[in-house]
């Protein structure tokens, strides 16, 4: 049975409903009384599974799902051995720098040397800074990375952007834009040559789909 990874949080309603418009409803995930993490779509032609989106593309490279959706975020982070088919047009946010609003940096070539960036994203503030030939120590934070900079732990913290009420609230500002992210379609690459369970069918119209939402919403 084709088997889809979903992910919690920010992304879970529009890919719901993405999935629905191509005819496979997964919406008891929104159901606040579900406890399940694993169900069928009503007509029992597949089944989703519900986890963290950082687990989206591990569940796919593994081949426990053949299908997910995940943000181009973690995708740069974790480089997993996943197809990368599709964007999708929704949740779209970016990865910045950002500092507290009443320091002297205003550009990230600003930050002194060897100064402490607080970040979820370890490797793609590595890579950022290296390119700019700035050496800093960054340090790894799995929330709340916004009281980096706040307590005094870091200089600036590299973290996701929507709409930046949060760093507004926290006294914070944006340097720098690294990238800017949105939801991605994956697939198993192997599934993808192999096609089980009309892999290709559904890829497809699940492109068609993305393609005619990005249409309705420009």
């Amino acid at each position: 049975m084709l088997t889809i990874a979903l992910p919690k949080g920010a992304l879970l309603g529009d890919s719901i409903q993405l999935f629905q418009r191509v005819g496979l409803d997964f919406s008891l995930f929104q159901d606040k009384a579900n406890r399940q993490l694993q169900i069928l779509d009503p007509t029992g032609r597949a089944r989703a599974l519900l986890v963290r989106a950082q687990d989206v593309p591990v569940y796919v490279e593994y081949g426990q799902a053949q299908i997910g959706i995940v943000g181009y975020d973690v995708l740069r982070e974790k480089q997993p051995k996943v197809a990368n088919l599709a964007d999708l047009g929704f949740g779209g946010c970016r990865l910045s720098v950002a500092v507290k609003a009443d320091s002297p940096y205003r550009s990230a070539l600003d930050i002194p040397a060897h100064s402490r960036i607080a970040s979820k994203f370890v490797h793609c503030a590595q890579d950022y800074f290296q390119s700019l030939d700035l050496p800093v120590d960054i340090v790894p934070l799995s929330g709340s990375v916004e009281l980096g900079p706040i307590t005094g732990m870091s200089e600036a913290i590299v973290d996701l952007v929507s709409t930046g009420k949060t760093l507004r609230e926290n006294n914070l500002i944006e340097l720098e834009v690294l990238y800017y992210s949105t939801a991605r379609l994956i697939v198993h690459p192997l599934s993808y040559r192999v096609n089980p369970y009309g892999l290709g069918d559904w890829i497809t119209q699940l492109r068609q789909q993305a393609t005619a939402g990005a249409a309705q919403s420009s």
